[in-house]
């Protein structure tokens, strides 16, 4: 399954889906295309598979919230996701909500 990138109202990001380096550039390309708040947060609770790709994307996504002013914050990381970022030492970097 592709990774799907959505906006709900009040500026609620969902990614559902595998977030794989198969297709990392389109989601963080999906992703950033929906910057257009003050602030966002996004939901990665039907995240399905990920692999050290995705922490790329949520680092990426943060670096452009910066450059656009913007607030992230992510809520819901499913579990082998905050795994992956426990392990490569990165996990303190990403913004929670």
């Amino acid at each position: 399954m592709a990774a799907e990138v959505m906006l709900f109202d009040g500026g609620k990001l969902s990614v559902e889906g595998a977030v794989t380096i198969n297709n990392v550039v389109t989601v963080v390309e999906r992703g950033v295309a929906l910057f257009d708040r003050d602030s966002l947060i996004v939901d990665l609770k039907q995240v399905t598979e990920v692999d050290s790709a995705a922490i790329c994307m949520l680092l990426e996504w943060q670096r452009e919230a910066v450059r656009r002013s913007c607030r992230i914050r992510f809520a819901s990381m499913p579990p082998n996701l905050e795994g992956l970022a426990q392990l490569y030492g990165v996990y303190e970097l990403i913004q929670l909500a």
